[in-house]
C-alpha cells in the first residue's frame, strides 16, 4: 500500500490557491470598509468627463397614520351612475321646455284665431255700415210718407221695408189711427231725407254698427197737406232707425223720432 504523500504549501492546486487569494482579498476589503472599496473602484474606472453627477435633493417620507385607507379607484360603474343622474336631470328640463313651447304654441294659435275673428267681425261691421246706411236712406221716405188717395198701396210698400215686431206695430197703427185720420182730413205726407244746399250727400250717418245690426240717424223733412192746414207745413225731424240684417236684406226694426 502506498503511503500518502504529504502536500506542502507550495504543492496546493491552482484552483485552491485562487479561492484562497479571493478570500484574502475579500477580507481586506471588509477591513478597509465600503468607502475604501468605492474609492478603489473609482480609481480603476473613472467616470467620463461628459457625465455630470446628479444633484442630490432631500426626500421626505411621510408615514400614513394608523387606520389610513387609500381612497378607492374610480370604477366605470361610478361614471355610468353619474351619467345616469345627469341624464335624469336633463330629462325634466327638456320636458319643461317642451311644455313651455307647447303653451306658447297654443297661446299663439288662440291669439291668431282671436285676431282673425276680430278682423272678420271688423270687415263685416264695415260692410254693415255701408249696406245699412243705404237701406235706411231708401226706407225712410217710403215708411214716413202716405197719401189718403191710395193708403193701402202706400202702407203695403212701407211694410216691405220693415221686419219683426215693428212691422206688426206699424200695421196696427196705420190701420187704426193713421189711415182713418188721413181719409177724414185728406191727409198727404211726403218725407225726404234732407240734403245740403250745395247738393252733397243726404244727411244720414251710422251711429253704431255690428255684423247684423246698425243704428242710423237721419234728418228728414216732412211736408204735410190736409184740410186742417192752410197751404203746406214743413216739419224738420230727426229720426233714428234701427236696421237689422235679414235673409231678404237690411230691414227697419225700429223708428224713433228725436
Amino acid at each position: 500500500m502506498a503511503k500518502p504523500t504529504p502536500r506542502g504549501r507550495g504543492s496546493a492546486s491552482p484552483a485552491r490557491r485562487t479561492m484562497t487569494a479571493a478570500a484574502r482579498a475579500a477580507a481586506k476589503r471588509t477591513e478597509r470598509g465600503p468607502a475604501t472599496a468605492v474609492a478603489e473602484r473609482t480609481e480603476r474606472s473613472p467616470a467620463p468627463a461628459a457625465v455630470k453627477a446628479p444633484v442630490a435633493g432631500r426626500t421626505v417620507v411621510v408615514e400614513p397614520p394608523d387606520g389610513w385607507d387609500d381612497p378607492p379607484e374610480p370604477s366605470p360603474e361610478d361614471f355610468a351612475e353619474d351619467t345616469g343622474q345627469e341624464t335624469a336631470v336633463r330629462r325634466p328640463r327638456r320636458g319643461l321646455r317642451a311644455a313651455l313651447l307647447s303653451v306658447l304654441l297654443v297661446a299663439s294659435l288662440v291669439a291668431a284665431a282671436v285676431l282673425a275673428t276680430h278682423y272678420r267681425q271688423g270687415v263685416r261691421a264695415d260692410e254693415a255700415r255701408v249696406a245699412a246706411l243705404a237701406a235706411a236712406r231708401k226706407a225712410a221716405p217710403v215708411v214716413l210718407s202716405y197719401d189718403y188717395r191710395h193708403l193701402d198701396r202706400d202702407f203695403a210698400a212701407a211694410r216691405a221695408h220693415l221686419t219683426g215686431k215693428f212691422r206688426d206695430e206699424y200695421g196696427k197703427t196705420t190701420r187704426t189711427v193713421v189711415g182713418p185720420t188721413a181719409k177724414k182730413y185728406d191727409g198727404v205726407v211726403k218725407a225726404t231725407v234732407a240734403e245740403p244746399a250745395d247738393g252733397g250727400a243726404p244727411a244720414a250717418s251710422v251711429v253704431s254698427a255690428s255684423a247684423n245690426e246698425a243704428v242710423v240717424l237721419l234728418f228728414v223733412n216732412q211736408v204735410t197737406q190736409s184740410t186742417q192746414v192752410t197751404g203746406s207745413r214743413v216739419d224738420l225731424n230727426r229720426v233714428r232707425m234701427t236696421m237689422t240684417r235679414t235673409s231678404e236684406g237690411w230691414k227697419v226694426s225700429a223708428v224713433d223720432a228725436l
